[in-house]
Protein backbone atom coordinates (compact mmCIF):
# COMPACT_ATOMS: atom_id res chain seq x y z
CA UNK A 1 0.00 0.00 0.00
CA UNK A 2 1.19 3.69 -1.03
CA UNK A 3 2.14 5.58 2.43
CA UNK A 4 1.38 9.38 2.32
CA UNK A 5 2.78 11.60 5.05
CA UNK A 6 1.06 14.90 5.43
CA UNK A 7 2.06 18.24 6.38
CA UNK A 8 0.57 18.09 10.05
CA UNK A 9 2.41 15.02 10.29
CA UNK A 10 5.73 15.92 8.65
CA UNK A 11 6.15 18.62 11.08
CA UNK A 12 5.96 16.31 14.15
CA UNK A 13 8.23 13.93 12.66
CA UNK A 14 11.42 15.58 12.79
CA UNK A 15 12.59 13.66 16.11
CA UNK A 16 12.86 10.46 13.94
CA UNK A 17 15.99 12.22 12.54
CA UNK A 18 17.54 11.92 15.64
CA UNK A 19 18.53 15.29 16.26
CA UNK A 20 16.21 16.35 19.13
CA UNK A 21 15.35 19.78 18.85
CA UNK A 22 15.21 21.15 22.63
CA UNK A 23 13.84 23.96 24.68
CA UNK A 24 17.39 24.49 26.43
CA UNK A 25 20.87 24.94 25.13
CA UNK A 26 22.89 21.78 24.00
CA UNK A 27 24.71 19.58 21.71
CA UNK A 28 21.86 18.31 19.46
CA UNK A 29 24.53 15.84 17.16
CA UNK A 30 23.94 12.72 19.44
CA UNK A 31 22.67 9.32 18.19
CA UNK A 32 19.01 8.31 19.25
CA UNK A 33 20.30 5.89 21.84
CA UNK A 34 22.06 8.58 23.64
CA UNK A 35 19.01 10.61 23.66
CA UNK A 36 17.28 8.14 24.84
CA UNK A 37 19.79 6.57 27.14
CA UNK A 38 21.08 9.47 29.05
CA UNK A 39 19.70 11.53 32.17
CA UNK A 40 20.44 14.66 31.31
CA UNK A 41 18.97 14.20 27.84
CA UNK A 42 16.02 12.71 29.28
CA UNK A 43 15.34 15.78 31.43
CA UNK A 44 15.46 17.85 28.46
CA UNK A 45 13.50 15.91 25.92
CA UNK A 46 10.61 16.30 28.81
CA UNK A 47 11.23 19.55 29.03
CA UNK A 48 11.05 20.30 25.43
CA UNK A 49 7.46 19.09 25.57
CA UNK A 50 6.58 22.18 27.73
CA UNK A 51 7.94 24.60 24.77
CA UNK A 52 4.37 23.72 22.66
CA UNK A 53 2.61 25.36 25.22
CA UNK A 54 0.90 27.89 24.05
CA UNK A 55 2.50 31.36 24.98
CA UNK A 56 -1.04 33.52 24.26
CA UNK A 57 0.85 37.24 23.98
CA UNK A 58 1.42 37.30 20.09
CA UNK A 59 -0.33 34.45 18.80
CA UNK A 60 -1.65 34.99 15.91
CA UNK A 61 0.09 37.17 13.37
CA UNK A 62 1.69 39.43 15.86
CA UNK A 63 -1.93 39.57 17.95
CA UNK A 64 -3.36 38.27 21.02
CA UNK A 65 -6.39 35.99 20.34
CA UNK A 66 -8.99 38.69 22.34
CA UNK A 67 -8.45 40.56 18.76
CA UNK A 68 -10.47 38.03 17.01
CA UNK A 69 -13.09 38.23 19.85
CA UNK A 70 -15.52 41.20 20.91
CA UNK A 71 -12.87 41.98 23.43
CA UNK A 72 -10.34 43.96 21.18
CA UNK A 73 -9.46 45.12 17.53
CA UNK A 74 -5.64 44.60 16.10
CA UNK A 75 -4.93 48.13 14.91
CA UNK A 76 -2.34 46.62 12.18
CA UNK A 77 -5.03 46.21 10.02
CA UNK A 78 -2.73 44.03 7.72
CA UNK A 79 -2.40 41.46 10.07
CA UNK A 80 -3.68 37.82 9.74
CA UNK A 81 -5.98 37.85 12.21
CA UNK A 82 -7.95 40.55 11.01
CA UNK A 83 -9.00 36.86 8.54
CA UNK A 84 -11.42 36.17 11.39
CA UNK A 85 -13.55 39.59 11.54
CA UNK A 86 -14.06 39.64 8.00
CA UNK A 87 -14.62 35.79 7.79
CA UNK A 88 -11.99 34.85 5.29
CA UNK A 89 -10.57 32.40 6.94
CA UNK A 90 -11.31 28.73 5.89
CA UNK A 91 -9.91 25.42 5.91
CA UNK A 92 -6.64 27.03 3.44
CA UNK A 93 -6.02 29.98 5.36
CA UNK A 94 -6.64 29.64 9.17
CA UNK A 95 -4.77 31.93 11.28
CA UNK A 96 -4.73 29.77 14.35
CA UNK A 97 -4.14 26.89 12.50
CA UNK A 98 -2.29 25.08 15.32
CA UNK A 99 -3.17 21.27 14.59
CA UNK A 100 0.74 20.60 13.42
CA UNK A 101 1.92 22.14 16.43
CA UNK A 102 -0.25 20.31 19.24
CA UNK A 103 0.26 16.95 17.30
CA UNK A 104 4.13 17.52 17.25
CA UNK A 105 3.58 17.96 21.30
CA UNK A 106 1.52 14.87 21.05
CA UNK A 107 4.25 13.03 19.21
CA UNK A 108 7.35 14.33 21.12
CA UNK A 109 5.08 12.82 24.49
CA UNK A 110 4.41 9.81 22.82
CA UNK A 111 8.05 9.45 21.51
CA UNK A 112 9.24 10.55 25.14
CA UNK A 113 6.98 7.94 26.69
CA UNK A 114 8.05 4.81 24.30
CA UNK A 115 11.81 5.79 25.46
CA UNK A 116 11.89 6.70 29.04
CA UNK A 117 12.46 2.94 30.75
CA UNK A 118 15.52 3.03 28.18
CA UNK A 119 17.35 5.66 30.78
CA UNK A 120 20.86 4.39 31.82
CA UNK A 121 21.52 4.55 35.50
CA UNK A 122 23.88 1.32 35.88
CA UNK A 123 26.77 4.20 37.60
CA UNK A 124 24.16 4.29 40.56
CA UNK A 125 22.63 1.26 40.47
CA UNK A 126 25.69 -0.93 40.69
CA UNK A 127 27.01 1.28 43.26
CA UNK A 128 26.09 -0.31 46.43
CA UNK A 129 27.34 2.93 48.58
CA UNK A 130 24.04 4.67 50.04
CA UNK A 131 24.92 7.83 48.45
CA UNK A 132 24.81 6.15 45.27
CA UNK A 133 21.54 4.37 45.82
CA UNK A 134 19.79 7.44 47.27
CA UNK A 135 20.92 8.84 43.72
CA UNK A 136 19.42 5.73 41.66
CA UNK A 137 15.93 5.66 43.69
CA UNK A 138 15.95 9.23 43.18
CA UNK A 139 16.20 9.22 39.43
CA UNK A 140 13.42 6.28 38.99
CA UNK A 141 11.43 8.34 40.76
CA UNK A 142 11.83 11.12 38.83
CA UNK A 143 11.34 9.35 35.54
CA UNK A 144 7.93 7.91 36.93
CA UNK A 145 7.20 11.32 37.47
CA UNK A 146 8.01 12.85 34.46
CA UNK A 147 5.78 10.44 32.20
CA UNK A 148 2.70 11.73 34.23
CA UNK A 149 4.30 15.20 33.48
CA UNK A 150 4.45 14.25 29.66
CA UNK A 151 1.00 12.33 29.93
CA UNK A 152 -0.43 15.96 31.47
CA UNK A 153 1.13 18.03 28.62
CA UNK A 154 -0.28 15.11 26.18
CA UNK A 155 -3.66 16.11 27.31
CA UNK A 156 -3.31 19.62 27.48
CA UNK A 157 -3.10 19.34 23.84
CA UNK A 158 -5.70 17.15 23.00
CA UNK A 159 -7.96 19.90 24.69
CA UNK A 160 -6.70 22.20 22.51
CA UNK A 161 -7.02 20.02 19.48
CA UNK A 162 -10.57 19.43 20.60
CA UNK A 163 -11.76 22.25 21.43
CA UNK A 164 -10.78 23.44 18.04
CA UNK A 165 -12.19 20.59 15.97
CA UNK A 166 -14.25 18.30 18.02
CA UNK A 167 -13.16 14.58 17.81
CA UNK A 168 -9.70 14.24 16.67
CA UNK A 169 -7.22 11.50 16.29
CA UNK A 170 -6.13 9.85 19.23
CA UNK A 171 -2.69 8.90 18.45
CA UNK A 172 -0.54 7.52 21.73
CA UNK A 173 2.06 5.26 20.28
CA UNK A 174 5.29 6.23 18.06
CA UNK A 175 4.15 6.55 14.43
CA UNK A 176 7.02 6.49 12.16
CA UNK A 177 7.16 6.65 8.37
CA UNK A 178 6.50 3.71 7.75
CA UNK A 179 2.75 4.26 9.31
CA UNK A 180 0.05 3.93 7.41
CA UNK A 181 -1.05 7.77 7.66
CA UNK A 182 -4.14 7.01 5.17
CA UNK A 183 -5.97 5.11 7.85
CA UNK A 184 -6.02 7.82 10.69
CA UNK A 185 -9.17 8.46 11.59
CA UNK A 186 -10.98 11.13 13.82
CA UNK A 187 -12.23 9.90 16.89
CA UNK A 188 -15.60 10.64 18.02
CA UNK A 189 -15.89 13.64 20.58
CA UNK A 190 -16.67 11.18 23.71
CA UNK A 191 -13.61 9.13 22.94
CA UNK A 192 -11.43 12.42 23.24
CA UNK A 193 -13.43 13.56 26.47
CA UNK A 194 -13.09 10.47 27.88
CA UNK A 195 -8.97 10.10 26.62
CA UNK A 196 -8.42 13.66 28.23
CA UNK A 197 -10.10 13.47 31.62
CA UNK A 198 -8.49 10.11 32.08
CA UNK A 199 -5.33 10.99 31.56
CA UNK A 200 -5.80 13.91 34.26
CA UNK A 201 -6.58 10.99 36.53
CA UNK A 202 -4.14 9.52 36.04
CA UNK A 203 -1.86 12.23 36.16
CA UNK A 204 -3.52 13.44 39.25
CA UNK A 205 -2.54 10.37 40.86
CA UNK A 206 0.59 10.35 40.42
CA UNK A 207 2.08 14.26 40.27
CA UNK A 208 3.18 16.53 43.53
CA UNK A 209 0.91 18.43 44.89
CA UNK A 210 3.91 21.04 45.66
CA UNK A 211 7.37 20.34 44.59
CA UNK A 212 10.08 19.25 46.59
CA UNK A 213 12.22 21.62 45.61
CA UNK A 214 10.05 24.59 44.34
CA UNK A 215 13.32 27.09 42.85
CA UNK A 216 14.03 24.13 40.25
CA UNK A 217 10.80 22.76 39.38
CA UNK A 218 8.70 25.56 39.21
CA UNK A 219 6.39 25.81 36.47
CA UNK A 220 6.09 22.13 36.02
CA UNK A 221 2.63 20.71 36.00
CA UNK A 222 1.01 19.19 39.67
CA UNK A 223 -1.69 17.92 40.73
CA UNK A 224 -3.67 20.63 40.64
CA UNK A 225 -3.09 21.59 36.78
CA UNK A 226 -4.23 18.37 36.03
CA UNK A 227 -7.27 18.48 37.93
CA UNK A 228 -8.02 21.93 36.46
CA UNK A 229 -7.53 20.59 32.98
CA UNK A 230 -10.19 18.12 34.25
CA UNK A 231 -12.29 20.94 35.03
CA UNK A 232 -11.58 23.20 32.22
CA UNK A 233 -12.71 20.05 29.78
CA UNK A 234 -15.77 18.82 31.67
CA UNK A 235 -17.23 21.99 31.10
CA UNK A 236 -16.71 22.43 27.77
CA UNK A 237 -18.39 18.96 27.74
CA UNK A 238 -21.16 19.80 29.18
CA UNK A 239 -21.92 23.16 27.40
CA UNK A 240 -24.03 23.89 24.49
CA UNK A 241 -21.84 23.77 21.71
CA UNK A 242 -20.69 19.86 22.18
CA UNK A 243 -24.48 18.94 23.40
CA UNK A 244 -27.07 20.58 20.50
CA UNK A 245 -25.93 18.95 17.41
CA UNK A 246 -28.80 20.82 15.70
CA UNK A 247 -26.76 24.03 14.59
CA UNK A 248 -24.57 21.42 12.29
CA UNK A 249 -27.76 20.56 10.41
CA UNK A 250 -27.75 17.54 8.75
CA UNK A 251 -24.26 16.68 9.35
CA UNK A 252 -23.46 12.92 8.65
CA UNK A 253 -20.87 12.59 11.20
CA UNK A 254 -22.73 13.89 14.71
CA UNK A 255 -20.78 11.83 16.87
CA UNK A 256 -17.36 14.01 15.86
CA UNK A 257 -19.26 17.50 17.35
CA UNK A 258 -21.22 16.13 19.80
CA UNK A 259 -22.17 13.71 22.66
CA UNK A 260 -25.10 12.12 23.85
CA UNK A 261 -26.53 10.87 27.00
CA UNK A 262 -27.62 12.57 30.34
CA UNK A 263 -26.28 16.11 29.79
CA UNK A 264 -27.24 16.77 33.68
CA UNK A 265 -24.88 14.25 34.56
CA UNK A 266 -21.88 15.86 32.88
CA UNK A 267 -22.81 19.03 34.46
CA UNK A 268 -22.63 17.77 37.79
CA UNK A 269 -19.13 15.90 36.61
CA UNK A 270 -18.23 19.84 35.70
CA UNK A 271 -18.78 20.70 39.31
CA UNK A 272 -17.17 18.04 41.01
CA UNK A 273 -14.08 17.96 39.14
CA UNK A 274 -13.97 22.05 39.58
CA UNK A 275 -14.50 21.67 43.47
CA UNK A 276 -11.56 18.99 43.21
CA UNK A 277 -9.42 21.49 42.78
CA UNK A 278 -10.54 24.23 44.97
CA UNK A 279 -10.56 21.34 48.08
CA UNK A 280 -7.12 20.36 47.19
CA UNK A 281 -5.04 20.27 50.50
CA UNK A 282 -1.74 21.56 50.85
CA UNK A 283 -1.82 23.19 47.68
CA UNK A 284 -1.31 26.99 49.30
CA UNK A 285 -3.57 28.27 46.15
CA UNK A 286 -5.07 31.42 47.54
CA UNK A 287 -6.55 34.94 45.51
CA UNK A 288 -3.80 37.26 45.16
CA UNK A 289 -4.16 40.37 46.86
CA UNK A 290 -3.12 42.47 44.08
CA UNK A 291 -4.74 41.92 40.37
CA UNK A 292 -2.14 43.47 38.39
CA UNK A 293 0.89 41.59 39.45
CA UNK A 294 -0.68 38.65 38.07
CA UNK A 295 -0.14 39.29 34.63
CA UNK A 296 3.54 41.42 34.63
CA UNK A 297 6.84 39.56 35.76
CA UNK A 298 6.89 36.75 37.91
CA UNK A 299 3.41 36.04 37.90
CA UNK A 300 4.20 32.34 37.84
CA UNK A 301 5.36 32.31 41.68
CA UNK A 302 2.02 33.86 42.98
CA UNK A 303 -0.71 31.58 44.90
CA UNK A 304 -3.33 31.89 42.19
CA UNK A 305 -1.45 30.48 40.00
CA UNK A 306 -2.00 26.74 39.35
CA UNK A 307 -0.13 26.50 36.02
CA UNK A 308 1.49 28.69 33.57
CA UNK A 309 4.20 28.44 30.62
CA UNK A 310 7.66 30.34 31.30
CA UNK A 311 9.13 31.61 28.61
CA UNK A 312 13.18 30.80 27.80
CA UNK A 313 14.29 34.06 27.58
CA UNK A 314 13.19 37.34 28.69
CA UNK A 315 12.00 39.62 25.89
CA UNK A 316 10.26 42.99 25.29
CA UNK A 317 8.39 42.25 22.37
CA UNK A 318 4.80 42.63 23.53
CA UNK A 319 5.90 45.71 25.17
CA UNK A 320 6.75 47.06 21.43
CA UNK A 321 3.64 45.82 19.73
CA UNK A 322 0.88 47.39 22.47
CA UNK A 323 2.21 50.11 24.18
CA UNK A 324 0.28 53.04 22.85
CA UNK A 325 1.23 55.03 20.07
CA UNK A 326 2.50 58.11 21.60
CA UNK A 327 5.34 56.11 23.16
CA UNK A 328 8.86 55.51 22.31
CA UNK A 329 8.63 52.72 20.13
CA UNK A 330 4.91 51.78 20.75
CA UNK A 331 2.74 50.05 18.16
CA UNK A 332 -0.85 50.26 19.67
CA UNK A 333 -1.42 46.48 18.86
CA UNK A 334 -4.48 45.03 20.85
CA UNK A 335 -6.77 47.30 21.87
CA UNK A 336 -9.74 47.25 24.07
CA UNK A 337 -12.88 47.54 22.31
CA UNK A 338 -16.36 49.54 23.92
CA UNK A 339 -17.76 46.01 23.61
CA UNK A 340 -15.66 44.76 26.12
CA UNK A 341 -15.59 48.27 28.58
CA UNK A 342 -19.13 48.04 28.59
CA UNK A 343 -19.26 44.58 30.67
CA UNK A 344 -17.51 46.24 33.56
CA UNK A 345 -20.08 46.70 35.96
CA UNK A 346 -20.42 50.30 38.34
CA UNK A 347 -19.10 49.98 41.56
CA UNK A 348 -22.48 49.45 43.55
CA UNK A 349 -22.78 46.41 41.55
CA UNK A 350 -25.12 48.24 38.54
CA UNK A 351 -24.70 47.60 34.77
CA UNK A 352 -23.25 50.47 33.05
CA UNK A 353 -25.60 52.18 30.74
CA UNK A 354 -25.01 55.09 27.92
CA UNK A 355 -28.27 56.11 28.46
CA UNK A 356 -27.72 57.02 32.10
CA UNK A 357 -26.81 60.79 31.62
CA UNK A 358 -24.71 60.75 34.93
CA UNK A 359 -22.92 57.15 33.17
CA UNK A 360 -22.66 58.50 29.88
CA UNK A 361 -21.14 62.16 31.42
CA UNK A 362 -18.27 60.51 33.40
CA UNK A 363 -18.13 56.43 31.92
CA UNK A 364 -14.49 55.59 33.36
CA UNK A 365 -16.10 57.16 37.28
CA UNK A 366 -17.48 54.31 39.83
CA UNK A 367 -16.29 51.42 37.91
CA UNK A 368 -15.29 47.86 38.51
CA UNK A 369 -11.33 48.52 39.33
CA UNK A 370 -10.86 45.67 36.97
CA UNK A 371 -11.41 48.25 34.13
CA UNK A 372 -8.79 50.62 35.20
CA UNK A 373 -6.35 47.07 35.66
CA UNK A 374 -7.22 45.79 32.37
CA UNK A 375 -7.15 48.84 30.28
CA UNK A 376 -6.12 52.03 29.60
CA UNK A 377 -8.36 54.56 29.67
CA UNK A 378 -8.43 58.55 28.56
CA UNK A 379 -6.80 60.87 30.28
CA UNK A 380 -5.34 58.45 33.21
CA UNK A 381 -1.12 58.05 34.58
CA UNK A 382 0.43 55.87 32.14
CA UNK A 383 4.44 55.50 31.85
CA UNK A 384 5.09 59.47 33.49
CA UNK A 385 2.15 60.97 32.07
CA UNK A 386 -1.39 60.92 31.45
CA UNK A 387 -2.60 59.22 28.03
CA UNK A 388 -3.93 60.99 26.05
CA UNK A 389 -6.31 59.21 23.16
CA UNK A 390 -8.31 62.16 21.92
CA UNK A 391 -7.93 63.54 18.59
CA UNK A 392 -4.53 65.65 18.09
CA UNK A 393 -3.34 63.96 21.49
CA UNK A 394 -0.42 61.66 21.67
CA UNK A 395 -2.03 58.74 21.79
CA UNK A 396 -5.23 59.84 19.84
CA UNK A 397 -6.45 59.59 16.24
CA UNK A 398 -4.77 61.75 13.74
CA UNK A 399 -1.41 59.55 14.48
CA UNK A 400 -0.39 56.57 12.01
CA UNK A 401 -1.41 53.64 13.99
CA UNK A 402 -2.87 55.16 16.92
CA UNK A 403 -5.81 53.19 18.76
CA UNK A 404 -9.63 53.23 16.62
CA UNK A 405 -11.45 52.00 19.46
CA UNK A 406 -10.52 54.67 22.10
CA UNK A 407 -8.35 52.42 24.47
CA UNK A 408 -5.08 50.57 25.11
CA UNK A 409 -4.25 47.10 26.67
CA UNK A 410 -2.94 47.07 30.30
CA UNK A 411 -3.21 43.82 31.27
CA UNK A 412 0.12 41.54 30.78
CA UNK A 413 1.88 44.99 29.40
CA UNK A 414 4.52 46.09 31.60
CA UNK A 415 4.18 49.60 31.54
CA UNK A 416 8.37 49.30 33.59
CA UNK A 417 10.47 48.50 30.50
CA UNK A 418 12.56 51.54 28.60
CA UNK A 419 12.58 50.35 25.16
CA UNK A 420 14.62 53.01 24.11
CA UNK A 421 17.50 51.23 26.51
CA UNK A 422 15.95 47.72 25.23
CA UNK A 423 14.83 46.60 28.76
CA UNK A 424 13.38 43.43 28.77
CA UNK A 425 11.24 40.95 30.99
CA UNK A 426 10.41 37.11 32.07
CA UNK A 427 6.86 36.74 30.30
CA UNK A 428 4.83 33.77 31.87
CA UNK A 429 1.86 32.89 30.55
CA UNK A 430 -1.78 31.90 32.57
CA UNK A 431 -2.88 28.99 31.73
CA UNK A 432 -5.31 27.73 34.95
CA UNK A 433 -5.84 30.28 37.75
CA UNK A 434 -7.78 29.86 40.90
CA UNK A 435 -10.81 32.41 39.92
CA UNK A 436 -11.63 30.19 36.52
CA UNK A 437 -12.02 27.55 38.53
CA UNK A 438 -13.99 29.44 40.94
CA UNK A 439 -16.30 30.16 37.60
CA UNK A 440 -16.24 27.30 36.21
CA UNK A 441 -17.66 25.35 39.58
CA UNK A 442 -20.16 28.28 40.14
CA UNK A 443 -21.24 27.87 36.28
CA UNK A 444 -21.51 23.87 36.19
CA UNK A 445 -23.30 23.98 39.70
CA UNK A 446 -26.22 26.62 38.51
CA UNK A 447 -27.04 23.81 36.04
CA UNK A 448 -26.51 20.84 37.55
CA UNK A 449 -28.16 22.06 40.81
CA UNK A 450 -29.92 25.35 40.85
CA UNK A 451 -29.69 27.45 44.21
CA UNK A 452 -26.61 25.81 45.58
CA UNK A 453 -25.86 28.21 47.91
CA UNK A 454 -21.88 27.60 46.93
CA UNK A 455 -22.61 29.30 43.33
CA UNK A 456 -23.02 32.74 45.17
CA UNK A 457 -20.43 32.02 47.48
CA UNK A 458 -17.60 31.51 44.47
CA UNK A 459 -18.75 33.98 42.17
CA UNK A 460 -18.58 36.51 45.12
CA UNK A 461 -14.99 35.27 46.16
CA UNK A 462 -13.73 36.66 42.61
CA UNK A 463 -15.65 39.65 42.83
CA UNK A 464 -14.44 40.69 45.99
CA UNK A 465 -10.58 39.64 46.32
CA UNK A 466 -8.50 42.53 47.78
CA UNK A 467 -8.07 45.66 45.49
CA UNK A 468 -11.06 44.81 43.39
CA UNK A 469 -13.54 44.68 45.97
CA UNK A 470 -17.15 44.63 44.01
CA UNK A 471 -20.03 43.94 46.61
CA UNK A 472 -21.81 40.52 46.31
CA UNK A 473 -24.11 39.37 44.15
CA UNK A 474 -28.02 39.99 44.83
CA UNK A 475 -30.03 36.87 46.79
CA UNK A 476 -32.16 35.19 45.04
CA UNK A 477 -31.43 35.55 41.57
CA UNK A 478 -33.31 32.87 39.30
CA UNK A 479 -30.91 30.29 37.83
CA UNK A 480 -30.70 32.23 34.18
CA UNK A 481 -29.96 35.68 35.84
CA UNK A 482 -27.30 33.85 38.02
CA UNK A 483 -26.18 32.23 34.52
CA UNK A 484 -25.90 35.83 32.83
CA UNK A 485 -23.76 37.06 35.69
CA UNK A 486 -21.52 34.23 35.68
CA UNK A 487 -20.74 34.86 32.24
CA UNK A 488 -20.57 38.61 32.61
CA UNK A 489 -18.16 37.61 35.44
CA UNK A 490 -16.01 35.74 33.68
CA UNK A 491 -15.91 38.25 30.55
CA UNK A 492 -14.18 40.63 32.71
CA UNK A 493 -12.30 38.51 35.44
CA UNK A 494 -10.20 36.44 32.38
CA UNK A 495 -10.37 39.28 29.77
CA UNK A 496 -7.56 38.84 27.61
CA UNK A 497 -6.54 35.24 28.48
CA UNK A 498 -8.09 33.65 25.52
CA UNK A 499 -11.25 32.53 27.01
CA UNK A 500 -13.85 34.54 25.25
CA UNK A 501 -13.59 33.31 21.52
CA UNK A 502 -14.03 29.75 23.27
CA UNK A 503 -16.44 31.14 26.16
CA UNK A 504 -19.03 32.68 23.04
CA UNK A 505 -18.80 29.64 21.39
CA UNK A 506 -19.42 26.92 23.79
CA UNK A 507 -22.64 28.87 24.90
CA UNK A 508 -23.19 28.88 21.11
CA UNK A 509 -23.47 32.96 21.20
CA UNK A 510 -21.50 33.38 18.10
CA UNK A 511 -23.94 35.78 16.22
CA UNK A 512 -24.47 38.16 19.30
CA UNK A 513 -21.41 38.62 20.35
CA UNK A 514 -18.85 37.60 17.45
CA UNK A 515 -20.66 38.39 14.77
CA UNK A 516 -22.26 41.70 16.04
CA UNK A 517 -19.72 45.54 15.25
CA UNK A 518 -17.19 46.04 17.27
CA UNK A 519 -17.30 49.43 19.23
CA UNK A 520 -15.20 52.04 20.01
CA UNK A 521 -15.26 55.38 22.00
CA UNK A 522 -15.19 58.69 20.41
CA UNK A 523 -13.47 61.37 22.38
CA UNK A 524 -14.26 65.01 22.48
CA UNK A 525 -11.68 67.18 23.85
CA UNK A 526 -13.13 70.84 25.60
CA UNK A 527 -10.69 73.29 26.82
CA UNK A 528 -13.20 76.61 28.50
CA UNK A 529 -10.19 78.68 29.91
CA UNK A 530 -8.08 76.48 32.54
CA UNK A 531 -10.65 73.88 32.44
CA UNK A 532 -10.43 70.82 30.17
CA UNK A 533 -13.43 68.36 30.22
CA UNK A 534 -13.87 65.55 27.82
CA UNK A 535 -16.98 63.67 26.48
CA UNK A 536 -17.40 59.98 24.90
CA UNK A 537 -19.43 58.93 22.46
CA UNK A 538 -20.12 54.99 21.18
CA UNK A 539 -19.16 54.77 17.88
CA UNK A 540 -18.97 51.53 15.77
CA UNK A 541 -15.23 50.49 14.60
CA UNK A 542 -15.93 47.45 12.62
CA UNK A 543 -18.67 45.21 11.52
CA UNK A 544 -17.99 41.52 12.17
CA UNK A 545 -18.83 38.28 10.48
CA UNK A 546 -19.82 34.71 12.16
CA UNK A 547 -21.34 32.22 10.37
CA UNK A 548 -22.66 28.80 12.01
CA UNK A 549 -19.96 26.76 10.78
CA UNK A 550 -17.18 28.96 12.60
CA UNK A 551 -18.43 27.58 15.84
CA UNK A 552 -15.78 24.71 14.83
CA UNK A 553 -12.42 25.60 13.08
CA UNK A 554 -12.23 23.61 9.66
CA UNK A 555 -9.71 20.35 9.72
CA UNK A 556 -6.78 21.75 7.79
CA UNK A 557 -7.22 21.13 3.92
CA UNK A 558 -3.48 19.34 3.54
CA UNK A 559 -4.64 16.92 5.98
CA UNK A 560 -7.88 15.90 4.09
CA UNK A 561 -5.89 16.42 0.91
CA UNK A 562 -3.45 12.96 2.45
CA UNK A 563 -5.82 11.14 4.83
CA UNK A 564 -9.01 9.76 3.20
CA UNK A 565 -9.39 9.30 7.02
CA UNK A 566 -10.29 12.53 7.78
CA UNK A 567 -13.99 14.04 7.74
CA UNK A 568 -14.12 17.82 7.42
CA UNK A 569 -16.53 19.76 10.40
CA UNK A 570 -19.76 20.51 9.27
CA UNK A 571 -20.66 23.58 6.85
CA UNK A 572 -16.98 24.34 5.81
Amino acid sequence: MRRFVSIGWVAVMVWLSGCVNLDRELNTEITPQQATTSYDYTLNRVSSIYSDLPAGYLQIDGAMTASATDEAEHTLETSNVQKFNTGSWNAIDNPDNLWATFYRGIRKTNQFLAASDSVNLNQYKLDPTPSAQTVYQNRLAEIKRWKYEARFLRAFFYFELVKRYGGVPIINQVLTVESDFQSIKRNSLADCIQFITAECDSAARNLPVVYSAPASDLGRATRGAALALKSRVLLYAASDLFNTPTWAGGYANPELISLTGDRQARWKAAADAAKAVIDLAGTGYVLNTNYRNLFITNSYTLPEIIFARRNASNLNDFEKANYPIGYDLGNSGTTPSQNLVDAYEMTNGTKFDWNNPVHAANPYANRDPRLGLNVILNNTPYKGRNVEIWPGGRDGKGIVNATKTGYYLKKYVNENLNLLLNNTTAYSWNLFRLPEIFLNYAEALNEASPGHVDIKTYVDRVRARAGVGMPALPAGLSQTEMRERIRNERRVELAFEDHRGWDVRRWMQGPQYLGAPLMGVEINRVVNGTTTTFTYKPVVVENRVFEPKMYLYPIPQGELNTSRGLIQNPLW
